[in-house]
């Protein structure tokens, strides 16, 4: 049996979350889904099958100290830090340097940090189907999510025919990744139940994954060799500065599994939510009669389709005779959005950090 290695990308500033979203509190250091951050959900969740000590997290030199706060018996070295972020085909190949170093023969598990999957045992059960399949053969495996709505912020994956059944799990192969569709396409897969959601959740042997960086991703197959070479000697901060300069921004969905023929793809049966942004939580927290959410400290009077959000101490929110709000109320600061805006949050707090006076609220 190979050893198996959990990849976690836990870079990223969750701007759409601000101002609970912060510089030094990014989304993956917030408790949206549970009592619990949502990076140590995502370790604890995959724990039952992959040890910690082969557990490894991708992220930013910003919160890279504040890690361990989170997941405290993490080894230090496993924790793999980006200069700058350049999309998750370079993050990917940073973290397969690392595993292929470590162990050419492993299989990588890769995860984000901030998704919603319950119950997690429904997950593990697909991650050892998989696993399955990348030690059998030259396979990249993805895993889908049956739509629950016409959604047009994911990306789709089509699928064809069944590849193989194994412990009960179909593996499907696929026609082709699908970027994120108009509202009419949406509904169009939605219906006709051939496409999945792509829940950027990806199992591979390191061998097979290096190789295919290399065939569709020359540039940065020629950078992830710089840094194999490099791992574990003293040029290596400076190599792996150099090599993120010269990366491409691109997805490992853009530059790889758009393009190989040997993707498959598992038909999920878990809840599964990429959490976002604020309208995610109207998916997964309890809502009242008016379908208002409430969390923290709050009061509404003829208040509806609203989402609030207090995570200050010290006072209230108040509502009255308003709808369709998501207002959060954090230290210092206070946000009133309506639901249509919510996408251009990310767009709006780079509005905010372009005004000196205000680089404290960011």
């Amino acid at each position: 049996m190979k050893d198996v290695y959990a990849v976690v990308l836990a870079g990223g500033k969750g701007e759409r979350f601000w101002p609970l979203s912060r510089t030094d509190r990014p989304k993956q250091f917030l408790r949206l889904t549970s009592d619990r951050t949502m990076i140590s959900e995502t370790v604890d969740r995959i724990r039952p099958l992959i040890p910690l000590e082969k557990v490894v997290l991708v992220t930013g030199e910003n919160i890279s100290d504040k890690i361990n706060e989170h997941v405290p018996d993490l080894p230090r070295e496993n924790v793999l830090i980006e200069p700058f972020g350049k999309n998750t085909c370079m993050a990917i190949a940073y973290a397969a340097a690392h595993v292929y170093r470590k162990d050419p023969n492993a299989v990588m598990i890769v995860l984000s940090c901030d998704h919603l999957i319950r119950p997690a045992e429904k997950l593990l059960e697909a991650l050892e189907a998989a696993i399955k399949v990348t030690t059998s053969g030259d396979y990249l495996v993805t895993i889908g999510i049956v739509p629950t709505r016409a959604e047009t912020g994911y990306g789709y994956i089509q699928l064809s025919d069944i590849f193989n059944t194994v412990d009960g799990i179909d593996i499907y192969r696929i026609n082709r990744f699908k970027e994120k569709p108009s509202r009419m396409a949406a509904q169009e897969y939605y219906y006709d139940r051939k496409h999945l959601w792509n829940s950027g959740i990806f199992i591979w042997s390191v061998e097979s994954i290096v190789a295919a960086i290399k065939k569709y991703a020359p540039r940065i197959g020629k950078l992830m060799d710089q840094l194999i070479e490099c791992i574990e000697t003293p040029e290596e901060a400076a190599i792996k500065e150099d090599v993120y300069s010269q990366a491409e921004n691109v997805s490992i969905d853009v530059a790889i599994l758009e393009r190989a023929d040997n993707v498959l793809t598992i038909k999920s049966n878990f809840i599964w939510d990429d959490v976002g942004s604020w309208l995610a939580l109207e998916r997964f927290k309890q809502r009242d009669k008016h379908h208002n959410v409430s969390i923290g400290k709050a009061f509404q009077a003829e208040t509806f389709e609203t989402t609030i959000v207090n995570d200050d101490d010290d006072g209230i929110i108040t509502t009255f005779g308003v709808s369709d709000l998501v207002i959060v109320k954090t230290k210092g600061i206070v946000m009133v959005a309506h639901k249509t805006k919510v996408p251009e949050i990310k767009d709006f707090v780079s509005r905010i950090a372009e005004d000196d006076a205000l680089q404290e609220y960011l």
